[in-house]
């Protein structure tokens, strides 16, 4: 075990550069606009969380005050900077949306790899299998269900996609922002049960839309059913697959907390992810706009949805994959 001098040089760096980044941030209060510090940088991120991890160190073994009160007035700053800032409106909806957000995204990446694995895997298998046998559609739905998927996807129908409870596209669009948030949150909040909730969540729905596009696929249905979900399935896919992501983050701090508590884990690691179930909740939403205006206009013909389509994925990509890049 460490000293307490070695402990202090060893980490004296890190701290040091930690006190300089509050120390600046602060300065450059009250934030307004474009002047605001980029506080989901990675490396201050990083520094917060090593400094909790020191603190929470420091303390079990009992190290001399002044180590533990520099590390404590060092994480309640970075603490009230980070999470307690005073930027609100449009200007700090903005920030999160222009550089925030997909900064979050690739910080998680392996996460998001994870959780697009797992829910993806189920889709395609499924799909497969129901298709080679539609009759395995029954051990997910009942007979009166694959019915009225049928009609749903009808080429006859005059709304695509519309359930028999709705009857007009506002109906749809709230009973979209009902259901989708809701798998959203049944991913984000297994993970509390260490990710396996997540990850069922994450398979079982892949399993089901893989299921469905299989059956209806065998049914003669295809052009109907991939033409309604190819535009806003960049939306709502691309969500639940980031919800998933930040369900697994939490419960790698279960299984995983490091030098911290469990409990100052779950808590470190669910502000970690907030940022990622805010994106979450505005992509929702566009997915439901689309879905329910765009995507179940029974008048507008497959190849134009399928053109909007690849404009919606083309631009998901590259949000995630380019824009706020300097916030790295």
């Amino acid at each position: 075990m460490m000293t307490p001098l070695q402990f202090e040089q060893t980490y004296a760096d890190d701290w040091t550069e930690l006190e300089a980044l509050l120390e600046a941030m602060a300065a450059r209060r009250p934030w307004r606009g474009a002047d605001a510090p980029p506080l989901a940088s990675a490396r201050i991120a990083a520094l917060y969380r090593g400094a909790c991890e020191h603190l929470a160190l420091a303390r079990a073994r009992s190290y001399p005050a002044h180590i533990v009160d520099r590390l404590e007035r060092m994480t309640t700053s970075a603490h009230q900077i980070i999470y307690h800032h005073r930027e609100l409106g449009l200007a700090r909806i903005g920030r999160m949306a222009a550089a925030e957000f997909p900064a979050a995204v690739r910080a998680h990446g392996r996460y998001v790899a994870l959780a697009a694995a797992t829910f993806l895997l189920p889709t395609i298998v499924l799909a497969v299998l129901v298709y080679r046998h539609p009759e395995l559609i029954l051990s997910l739905v009942d007979s009166a269900t694959v019915s009225s998927f049928e009609s749903m996807y009808s080429r006859s129908a005059d709304s695509i996609g519309r359930v028999r409870e709705a009857t007009t596209d506002w109906m749809m669009f709230g009973y979209y922002i009902r259901h989708n948030i809701g798998v959203a949150f049944q991913c984000f909040a297994g993970g509390l049960f260490a990710g396996c909730g997540s990850v069922f969540f994450l398979a079982y729905n892949g399993a089901f839309a893989g299921a469905l596009g299989g059956y209806l696929t065998q049914r003669g249905l295809a052009s109907t059913f991939f033409s309604f979900i190819v535009t806003h399935s960049a939306f709502e896919v691309t969500a639940i697959v980031l919800a998933g992501a930040a369900g697994l983050r939490v419960g790698e701090s279960l299984l995983r907390p490091g030098r911290m508590t469990r409990r100052q884990a779950l808590v470190e690691a669910t502000r970690d992810s907030a940022i990622l179930l805010y994106g979450v909740a505005g992509m929702l939403l566009v997915a439901a706009a689309v879905e329910a205006f765009w995507s179940s206009a029974g008048w507008l013909p497959p190849v134009v949805k399928y053109g909007s389509a690849a404009a919606c994925w083309t631009a998901v990509i590259a949000y995630f994959g380019l824009q706020g890049r300097r916030a790295d």
